[in-house]
């Protein structure tokens, strides 16, 4: 009884020790493939040609292996093996009959039966040894093999490309030299298995590589559709669904979803603009008969407020339906636009610095972006006295940075500022004509085009505004 509880503990920490490997497993898998993942390429074409060549790569390597380990090795040691089994036998006969002064229907047999030319030799000291080659399964194979049959001092030489090896074995009074051709001793036709090997593959390559680019090509294609689409850019004209049908019919479904979302922009646009136009009209009619009605000062004035912020919050959706409106991508100049805002800043009476990096030229559609760029600056001027405009281009991508040293807005708020609506009570009354469609509409053109904009802590103490947008 005492045995067994000693053996429980035992076997608990070894199945947790078993349950511990378990889990562990996982986790160096994924870490196996986290690292083979940071070092493979990130495009399809790229992994494709990888997929497509890694396994016959893999395949001619393991066929080349068993080859060479099987085939030629065995086929080099059988042919050696009966090499020196020959050379054997002539010593034998050259030993058994020893009468025949010159040996001449030995070498007769030798040559005839055998296809071996013989020479007897004075019993001179056998050629010091040569030097080995780096690699070369003839010399080992037959070195063996004669050291195992015939036992006796050799010399061999099989270094250089010459078709004939010669061995010489020391022998009572006299040295045999035996010429043997390469062929008979060792596997000389291999190179011609990994020749057609080689050369399949590389003709199947030629014919995978152009199939597997026309197949690739279709799904670019429809990723730089997309790409356009998303940067408010116009679909380019020669697209149309290709490829395999799965492909073909991503592509119809994009083209139908941005069929769609284009349908829906222009109908939410119009309504838009129709329901602000007509109360803008019913407004400038309460505004006339205000003027024109009699009552006190102080109540005409509260009423004339009212209208004007309503009147404001119509401009407000008429310039956001204006941001929607479809407008053609097209040049906008930085240089020129920062020009424009050092005499607004000169108007406002504030201290503005602005530095481009890049080409001045951006790709995007100039009146939207001019209004998203108008409303983040335009805050920062009604709110902070020094500004900093900083942008730079390169690499596709614009990147604006606006700091400035105003009361800034509570990190819980950024979100919310961008929201329809929305104003903040205390430290930033964000878009102070009333509307609070600002920083929605610089969004919401931002996104438009491919980008977005967040809000951050600037160096100067107040706010930090980054737009960054594909261009």
């Amino acid at each position: 009884m005492a045995t067994t509880e000693l053996q429980q503990p035992g076997n608990g920490g070894l199945s947790a020790r078993f349950a511990r490997t378990l889990k562990a497993v996982p986790r160096a898998w994924n870490r196996f493939w986290r690292l083979v993942s940071l070092y493979m390429p990130k495009r399809l074409y790229a992994r494709s040609l990888i997929i497509v060549i890694a396994p016959m790569i893999l395949l001619q390597s393991v066929v080349a292996f068993v080859f060479m380990e099987r085939h030629w090795a065995t086929v080099t040691q059988r042919l050696s093996q009966a090499t020196v089994r020959d050379i054997a036998a002539i010593i034998d006969l050259i030993e058994t009959y020893p009468h025949d002064a010159d040996y001449t229907n030995i070498i007769r047999i030798a040559q005839d039966r055998m296809q071996l030319k013989v020479d007897l030799l004075p019993p001179d000291p056998l050629p010091p040894p040569g030097p080995k080659p780096f690699f070369s399964i003839l010399d080992d194979v037959l070195s063996s093999e004669i050291t195992r049959q015939i036992n006796r001092p050799f010399w061999i030489d099989t270094v250089g490309n010459s078709n004939i090896v010669e061995v010489r074995v020391q022998l009572e009074g006299k040295v045999l030299r035996v010429f043997v051709r390469r062929s008979q001793a060792y596997a000389s036709n291999t190179h011609i298995f990994l020749i057609w090997m080689v050369g399949t593959s590389l003709v199947l390559l030629m014919i995978a590589i152009p199939f597997l680019r026309n197949q690739i090509r279709p799904i670019l294609t429809l990723a730089e559709a997309a790409e356009s689409f998303g940067k408010g850019r116009p679909m380019p004209r020669d697209f149309r669904p290709r490829g395999a049908e799965e492909v073909r019919r991503a592509g119809f479904a994009f083209m139908q979803m941005r069929e769609r979302i284009e349908r829906q922009i222009e109908q939410r646009t119009a309504m838009l603009t129709g329901v602000s136009h007509d109360l803008r009209t019913i407004l400038t009619r309460f505004k006339l008969q205000l003027a024109l009605s009699g009552g006190k000062a102080e109540t005409k004035a509260a009423l004339d407020q009212d209208i004007d912020d309503m009147q404001s919050m119509l401009e407000g959706y008429l310039a956001f339906a204006r941001g929607e409106a479809s407008e053609d991508a097209g040049r906008f100049d930085l240089e020129a636009y920062f020009e424009k805002l050092d005499e607004e800043a000169r108007l406002r009476k504030r201290k503005l610095s602005t530095t481009l990096a890049g080409d001045p030229d951006v790709h995007v559609r100039p009146n939207a972006f001019a209004r998203l760029m108008s409303n983040v600056i335009g805050n920062a001027f009604r709110y902070a006295s020094t500004v900093e405009v900083n942008a730079t281009h390169g690499r596709g991508s614009l990147l604006v940075t606006i700091d400035d040293d105003g009361p800034g807005i509570p990190a819980d708020r950024r979100e919310d500022v961008f929201k329809p609506f929305v104003r903040l009570d205390e430290a930033r009354n964000l878009d102070a004509s009333g509307t609070g469609l600002g920083l929605s509409i610089a969004r919401d053109i931002a996104r438009s085009h491919g980008g977005d904009i967040t809000l951050d802590d600037s160096p100067l103490g107040g706010l930090r505004a980054v737009i960054k947008v594909p261009a």
